[in-house]
Parts: structure tokens; C-alpha cells; sequence
């Protein structure tokens, strides 16, 4: 996969944004894989920023988020369809309804998540999923152990990943057991990957990710498989990681055709 290594957070939110910008570009229609947490702000924000400058037009995508909470109320602030729709669908300027989120209050939870495979299939595919990366090499909701085969369907949430998220509710009682979340098969199925971390928190997850050995215990190394991952972190990120001089050599020398 290509790493790229930046100095900083902004830097990583705006070459992130370089490639979903030059793929909106190419398919003013695309369909954009919408990731949720930490990790994406700073992308939506610069794409946000470039959409009220002019400088992108975003009116034609599509979205369709990776997970959702289940069982959330409706309306509940941090349910992933409230996310989307705060800080991604009305700061980019995306038309409602044509962003998509899995239905985390279905009375039948398997019939929604085979819905949603159907939708991603309908709309042809997703052009370029952002991701971003738990702490425990989790992608989307896929906790370790997770099939690298797997499709959207409903998982439970590891300890670590709840205790992570706390931090966005009253109490960590308040986080939810259950989710559903597209799969890793699902995920592989994108034409493009991008995935963005920053911090030394997520040091360990990046490089054993992209370094490590292909393992169901460390879920995004499953970007390894893909033809097109690109994997775009900050300093911090990629403190841990052993070719760390490489990946800055290669991008150094990539030719301007080859960018964003």
C-alpha cells in the first residue's frame, strides 16, 4: 500500500481531501465511503472548506456512511446518521438523500444490513472510502477476529472500542453494545481506500496494520489485499513504524502524475 508520512494533523486532512477531491473530479457522481470518529474531522472540515471557497462541488455525490449504533433513539446527537448529517452532509453541501446510513433501530437488524449491501450494490460501488483506525486496529466497527470475508451485518462492540467512545456520551454506560457495520468485504470492495490516523495513540494500530503480518486480530491489515490503499497518517502515527524512512523517500520521488 502507499504510505504517506506528514508532519502534522492539517497536513494529513489536506492531502487526504487532495485524493477525494480528485476522485469527485473525475466522477462528479461519485460514491464516497463516509467513516465516522476522530480520525475524518479534519478531512470533512478542508472539504467543507474548499466547497464554501468554490473550489469543489459536491452536489452530485453520494454517500454511504460504515456503521451505525444500534438501538439509539431517534435523534439521539451521537447516533452516526446524526453525525453525518451534522458534520458531513450540510457542511459539504451533499444532498440528503443521497446520503445513506444502516439502520441501527430496525426492528429486524438482519434485514436492514442485507438492505444496505443491496443499496451499496444499486449505487455501483463505492468510488473511495475514507477510514480511519481504532486503537485496536479496528476499521469500521470490525473488532478483531473479524472476517476478512465479511459483509454488513451486526457485531458487538469491544471493550476497548466502548471505553474509546465514552468519551462522546454522558456516561460510558450510555455507549451502545451492538452495532451494524459493512464488513471488511464489504470495505474491500471499494475501487480506492484511504485510510488517515494521527496521534501517538494510534502508533501501534498504524504499523501493525501495514507492516504486521495479515491477521484477522488486526482488522485493517486487510488493506494489505486491496490494489489501492493509501494510508495517509501524521508523525505521531507513524512513529512505530520500521520503514519509516522509505515511505517518506518514495513519496519525496512520486511523480506529479501519480498525485494527489
Amino acid at each position: 500500500m502507499e504510505v504517506i508520512v506528514l508532519p502534522g494533523p492539517d497536513d494529513v486532512a489536506r492531502v487526504a481531501a487532495d485524493v477525494v477531491a480528485d476522485v469527485v473530479r473525475r466522477r462528479p457522481g461519485a460514491v464516497l465511503g463516509l467513516a465516522t470518529g476522530s480520525s475524518p474531522v479534519g478531512v470533512y472540515a478542508e472539504l467543507a472548506r474548499r466547497v464554501t471557497a468554490g473550489e469543489l462541488d459536491l452536489t452530485g455525490v453520494s454517500g454511504f456512511a460504515l456503521d451505525e449504533y444500534v438501538g439509539l433513539p431517534a435523534g439521539h446527537p451521537e447516533s452516526y446518521a446524526a453525525v453525518i448529517a451534522r458534520d458531513v452532509t450540510g457542511p459539504l453541501g451533499l444532498d440528503p438523500a443521497r446520503v445513506h446510513v444502516p439502520d441501527g433501530r430496525a426492528a429486524d437488524l438482519e434485514a436492514a444490513a442485507e438492505a444496505y449491501e443491496q443499496a451499496l450494490a444499486d449505487a455501483g460501488g463505492v468510488d473511495v472510502q475514507l477510514l480511519g483506525i481504532g486503537a485496536n486496529g479496528h476499521i469500521g466497527f470490525n473488532e478483531p477476529t473479524s472476517s476478512f470475508g465479511s459483509r454488513t451485518r451486526l457485531k458487538t462492540l469491544a471493550a476497548r472500542t466502548r471505553a474509546d467512545n465514552a468519551r462522546f456520551f454522558t456516561s460510558p454506560d450510555e455507549v451502545p453494545l451492538h452495532c451494524l457495520t459493512q464488513g471488511l468485504g464489504t470495505i474491500l470492495g471499494a475501487r480506492r481506500l484511504l485510510l488517515v490516523a494521527q496521534g501517538s495513540a494510534k502508533a501501534e494500530a498504524v504499523a501493525a496494520a501495514v507492516e504486521g503480518p495479515l491477521t484477522s486480530m488486526v482488522p485493517a491489515s486487510a488493506l494489505q489485499l486491496h490494489p489501492r490503499a493509501t494510508v495517509v497518517v501524521d508523525e505521531e502515527a507513524a512513529a512505530r513504524l520500521t520503514l519509516l524512512d522509505h515511505y517518506r523517500q518514495v513519496y519525496a520521488a512520486k511523480p506529479d502524475w501519480q498525485r494527489p
